[in-house]
């Protein structure tokens, strides 16, 4: 009898081994199109990633050279500034000194013209006790122009009006509208019927009126306003001379004197050309200021002048002056000013004449 035997590797078998390897097959296929799949997802992302990281690096790299700039741009300005800070240093430690030395020359100055106020009031008072009231009854009926004053409180001693040909100058600048920096600044705003009221400029009035009272009547005589330009008081400027017996002539530069508004600057300058221009030159010359001048020959650039400057256009001032003429000053009250009254003091005693700083309540 024939035995069939079994063999395991059947068609039924080989083909269950068949399916089997193709579903791993497909499954393995499946997995590894899905990892593809997420690997280039992945891949894209990273990439994005990458390229926006790029983009921050190179915004980065241009932010950190605009602030390389920027630190070397702020550098620099303060290296500018340190040095301009170490420059305004010294010159604020230069004006330190400079301050304490006018300071030092101030408190000179005023000391020593305390002491000539002194020794002018020891003067008057023993010229007082030696003339009497003798002098103010001497030629008042000679005088065509009368001065009424106060006893004694009319003479100036040692200063002589006379002369052949003599000249009163007269400062009629704005600062003559009062003996403070600050009044004057108010008082240049006033009404021009204010201003010639101020009691400063009524004193120079009066002042001119005083001299006008005592010209000798064989002399010749002009009265001259200025500030930045010259003023003739009488009613003909191109008559160089007027006479002094001529009551006329003496009532018409007195009432110029009385309605000239002080104003603008002061240019000495023009002043003094005008007396070397005269023919014939006076011989005594009667300057009433408060102080030195703030312009020379033409108006300055800038509106304040410092004391060297001011000093600069006096001494250009004195050299256009004619040899051989006497100053006589009458130097008003004037804070701000401390080189005037050396200065003038120096120009009147040079040409043999006289300075004076009148009281507030003179003449």
């Amino acid at each position: 009898m024939w035995q069939r035997t079994t063999n395991v590797f059947s068609l039924a078998f080989l083909d269950v081994m068949s399916c089997g390897f193709g579903a791993i097959i497909l499954f393995f296929m499946i997995i590894n199109a899905d990892t593809v799949k997420r690997k280039e997802q992945v891949s894209q992302d990273l990439q994005g990633e990458v390229e926006k990281l790029d983009i921050e690096i190179t915004e980065g790299r241009r932010y950190l050279v605009e602030l390389k700039n920027s630190i070397q741009e702020t550098q620099e300005i303060v290296d500018q500034t340190q040095g301009l800070s170490r420059r305004v240093i010294e010159q604020i430690e230069q004006k330190r000194i400079e301050l304490a030395e006018l300071q030092n020359d101030t408190l000179a100055r005023t000391e020593h013209i305390n002491k000539l106020k002194a020794e002018l009031k020891a003067l008057e008072e023993a010229n007082k006790r030696l003339e009497g009231g003798a002098t103010e009854a001497e030629g008042q009926g000679d005088r065509l122009v009368h001065f009424a004053g106060e006893g004694q409180r009319q003479y100036i001693t040692g200063l002589t009006i006379g002369g052949d040909h003599l000249v009163i100058l007269v400062d009629s600048s704005a600062s003559m509208l009062a003996d403070k920096i600050v009044n004057v600044i108010r008082n240049r705003v006033l009404p021009d019927r204010d201003k010639l009221r101020a009691a400063k400029w009524q004193q120079v009035v009066r002042t001119v009126e005083w001299i006008s009272s005592r010209i000798p009547r064989n002399s010749k005589f002009q009265i001259v306003a200025f500030n930045e330009k010259l003023q003739s008081l009488h009613a003909d400027i191109n008559q160089p001379w007027l006479d002094g017996d001529n009551p006329e002539h003496l009532r018409a530069a007195i009432n110029g004197i009385r309605n000239t508004i002080p104003g603008k600057g002061t240019s000495l300058y023009h002043a003094f050309q005008y007396i070397d221009q005269l023919d014939p030159k006076p011989d005594n010359i009667y300057l009433l200021t408060d102080g030195l001048p703030t312009q020379g020959k033409s108006r300055p650039r800038r509106n304040t002048v410092d004391a060297r400057q001011r000093m600069r256009y006096f001494g250009e001032a004195v050299n256009e002056l004619p040899g051989n003429v006497t100053v006589n000053v009458v130097l008003f009250s004037m804070e701000g000013d401390p080189d005037a009254a050396s200065a003038y003091w120096t120009l009147a005693t040079g040409s043999n004449g006289v300075f004076f700083s009148p009281a507030n309540d003179w003449p």
